[in-house]
């Protein structure tokens, strides 16, 4: 047994099992969100029509706009919401395994994570071209 694992109390092992349940239920946690949303967005919208010769920009292109749709009652709010989540739990995965690598003490993959931590954020932020 190797000294890292006897001294630290994030053992490779247990990181796995947690990354593991961190990405399972972040993807059943948007699943479930996507599903109450489109649920409810055809209840409301079961029989209308879609114009497409008309385009009109949504408010849920920010944040704070599909925040503001869920508080609303949005069906397309939910649905946003549940893609914003899926989106946000393999960053979060890379985020826990900063932390993880850190309390591991392994230097060389908290560097690593953390750049590709940064080039998430950056991408996920409108810094690609």
């Amino acid at each position: 047994m190797s000294r890292r694992r006897t001294t630290s109390q994030w053992s490779d092992e247990r990181l796995d099992v947690f990354v593991g349940n961190l990405l399972r239920t972040g993807v059943l946690t948007a699943a479930a969100i996507v599903l109450v949303g489109g649920t409810v967005y055809l209840a409301r919208h079961e029989f209308s029509l879609p114009h497409y010769e008309e385009f009109k920009p949504s408010n849920l292109n920010s944040v704070g706009g599909i925040i503001h749709g869920v508080f609303s009652g949005s069906g397309r709010g939910l649905i946003q919401l549940g893609l914003l989540l899926l989106i946000a739990t393999p960053v979060m995965r890379v985020a826990l395994l900063v932390v993880g690598f850190a309390m591991q003490r392994d230097r060389f993959y908290v560097l690593v994570s953390l750049v590709v931590l940064i080039f998430l954020l950056f991408s996920l932020l409108g810094g690609g071209v």
